[in-house]
């Protein structure tokens, strides 16, 4: 499986392109911040690859702000759960007054083809399995996907050493640690993770070494 990625320089945010193969049709998920159409258009491009989909892990703008130009300029659908559907077009409401303050007149709007997801939902795509795991605690509507169940696209729920903040509107605490206990821990732990930032891991490591669940198992 050919899995790229290009960390943004603002937020260091991860945006993952996994394909088959050099030739092959891919996935993108996460394109943020705006130098992220340009990047992902070049290793689409040196790959030779053919986008059919992309994927939104939860709704702030560090994962979604580039996804009108790549999704409708390759007319591929985009998947998000209905929890942060919202936020795709309307992105004041899942952040802080600062943040929106520092974008003044931008304005935001959903890509042509978005499609809502719910937890256990399955996608069939680059003959992979993709299962939707719907994980609220960073936002409301973050979700975790599986990929044959040897991939795990963590978003900002689980990252190399940590876990996503939970003080940013709709971020909650208590269910950040529901999701840990009854969504993260039960996975396998030959899987490899794809966080929204950092470097990649492994959940057996994670298990071994993450304080914050280390502490649940403790």
């Amino acid at each position: 499986m050919l899995v790229l990625s290009y960390p943004a320089p603002m937020f260091a945010t991860n945006c993952w392109v996994i394909s088959a193969g050099v030739g092959q049709e891919c996935i993108i998920i996460d394109p943020g911040m705006p130098d992220i159409s340009s990047e992902v258009t070049m290793l689409v491009e040196e790959y030779k690859l053919k986008p059919v989909a992309a994927l939104l892990t939860h709704g702030h703008l560090d994962h979604t702000l580039s996804i009108v130009p790549l999704a409708d300029g390759y007319s591929i659908p985009t998947y998000i759960h209905s929890e942060d559907r919202r936020f795709v077009s309307n992105p004041s409401g899942i952040h802080g007054p600062d943040l929106m303050a520092q974008l003044g007149e931008m304005t935001f709007t959903e890509p042509k083809d978005l499609r809502e997801l719910k937890n256990g939902e399955v996608i069939n795509l680059l003959d992979l399995k993709l299962t939707a795991i719907h994980a609220p605690g960073h936002t409301r509507g973050s979700t975790m996907f599986t990929l044959n169940e040897e991939i795990l696209i963590s978003g900002d729920v689980l990252f190399a050493g940590s876990i996503g903040r939970t003080d940013l509107p709709t971020g909650s605490a208590a269910q950040m640690r529901e999701t840990l206990i009854k969504k993260v821990l039960p996975l396998n732990d030959d899987l490899r993770v794809l966080p929204g930032h950092g470097p990649e891991t492994t959940i057996k490591f994670e298990r071994k070494s993450n304080p914050y669940l280390k502490e649940l198992t403790s």
